[in-house]
C-alpha cells in the first residue's frame, strides 16, 4: 500500500483536509497528517522519508514565517525518489505574482509590466500610471491582500491608494513618497508586477480549481479588497467580502472559462514555464477577474493570481480528482509491475 503524508501547519488546518483523506483511502492509499514546523523539522523529516509520496498545504506566509525551512526539505525528500506535490521549484515557476508577467501574452493576461528594481520602478511606474490609468502593484510573494496596492492619480504629484489587506483604508500620499515606500518589495529577491485595475472589480472574482491540467470546479466570491470601505469603515458588514460559492466543473456560466484553461491557456502555460503535466501541483487554482466585455457581448478574465502552495477549500468533487491524481502518479512513479 502507497504512503502519502498530507503536511500542514496545525492540527486543524489537516482536519479540513479529511474529505481528501478519505479520498485517499477509498483508492488503497495510506493518507497520514505530518504537522511542520521549523522547530521540529528533523522529525519531520523523517516522517516523511517513510512515504511514498507527498502533498503539501502550508500557507507560505502564514504567522509571519516563509519557507525558508521547508523548501530544502522538500527537494530533499523529492531527490531521494518521493513524489512531492508541489514541488518548491513548480512554485517559483507558476506560484509568484511573476508568473503574471511571464504569461502575459497567453490570452489570459493584460497590459502587465514588471520592475526588478527600485530604479526601474521609480523611473517606469510614474509614466505608466500617468498614461494609462490607475494600476494595481503587486508583490511577488504575499497573501491576504498585503502588497497588493490599487494606485490611481491625483493632481499636484499626489496619488490615492489602497492596499489589498482586510481594513485598509484609503490614503492619498505624494507619488515619490508612495515609490519609496515599495522599496521594501524589492528586498531578497523580490520584484513588483503591475496590471491595470479591472474597472468590472465589484463583479467579484472566480477561483479555477484544477488537478493537474483538469479544471476540477469553480468558486464565484464578491470580494471587497481594494475597493474603498463604505463611510462606516472597514468592518462595516457590507465592506466584508461575501461567501464563496462553490460550483461544479460542468456549472454552465463557466463552460467558456473551463474550455480555455483545459484546451488553450493551461497547455500553453505548461509549454511557457516549461512545466511538464506532472510537475503540476494535483490541486492548484487560478484566480480570474473579469475583463471587458468583448465584440460579441461575451465575458472575458485576467488572471490575477496562482494560488499553489495552501489550496482550500476545494469544491465537493476536487478530493475525488486529487486522489485520483496521486494514485497516478504514484503508479507511475512505481513503474511497469
Amino acid at each position: 500500500m502507497d504512503r502519502v503524508a498530507l503536511v500542514t501547519r496545525s492540527d486543524a488546518q489537516s482536519s479540513r483536509l479529511k474529505h481528501i483523506f478519505a479520498s485517499l483511502a477509498a483508492r488503497g492509499i495510506d493518507a497520514l497528517p505530518a504537522i511542520f514546523d521549523e522547530e521540529h523539522a528533523g522529525e519531520v523529516r523523517a516522517q516523511l522519508l517513510e512515504c511514498d509520496g507527498v502533498l503539501v498545504w502550508v500557507d507560505p506566509l502564514s504567522e509571519r514565517k516563509t519557507r525558508a525551512v521547508l523548501d530544502p526539505l522538500l527537494r530533499e525528500i523529492a531527490s531521494r525518489g518521493i513524489w512531492v506535490s508541489a514541488h518548491p521549484d513548480t512554485i517559483l515557476k507558476m506560484g509568484t505574482k511573476e508568473v503574471l508577467y511571464r504569461t502575459r501574452a497567453l490570452g489570459w493576461g493584460a497590459d502587465t509590466r514588471l520592475y526588478r528594481t527600485p530604479e526601474a520602478f521609480r523611473a517606469e511606474f510614474p509614466r505608466c500610471l500617468e498614461q494609462a490609468g490607475p494600476r494595481v502593484l503587486k508583490q511577488k510573494r504575499g497573501n491576504g491582500g498585503q502588497g497588493v496596492w490599487k494606485v490611481e492619480s491625483l493632481a499636484n504629484g499626489l496619488v490615492r491608494v489602497l492596499e489589498g489587506a482586510r481594513g485598509s483604508m484609503p490614503e492619498d500620499i505624494a507619488l515619490d513618497e508612495f515609490v519609496i515606500r515599495c522599496g521594501i518589495y524589492f528586498w531578497n529577491d523580490g520584484l513588483i508586477v503591475d496590471q491595470p485595475f479591472q474597472p468590472r472589480l465589484p463583479d467579484g472574482m472566480i477561483r479555477c480549481y484544477a488537478a493537474a491540467d483538469r479544471v476540477v470546479g469553480f468558486g464565484h466570491q464578491l470580494i471587497k479588497a481594494l475597493i474603498p470601505p463604505p463611510p462606516e469603515g472597514p468592518d462595516a458588514p457590507h465592506a466584508q467580502p461575501g461567501p464563496r460559492i462553490m460550483h461544479p466543473a460542468s456549472a454552465p456560466q463557466f463552460a467558456k472559462l473551463k474550455t480555455l484553461m483545459e484546451s488553450d491557456w493551461v497547455p500553453k502555460m505548461m509549454q511557457h514555464l516549461g512545466l511538464a503535466r506532472d510537475e503540476l501541483p494535483v490541486v492548484w487554482d487560478a484566480d480570474f477577474l473579469y475583463g471587458p466585455k468583448d465584440a460579441a457581448g461575451d465575458d472575458t478574465y485576467v488572471l490575477c493570481e496562482i494560488n499553489v502552495s495552501s489550496v482550500f477549500p476545494v469544491p465537493d468533487d476536487a478530493p475525488d480528482a486529487i486522489a485520483d491524481e496521486a494514485a497516478a502518479r504514484l503508479k507511475k512513479r512505481r513503474g511497469p509491475s
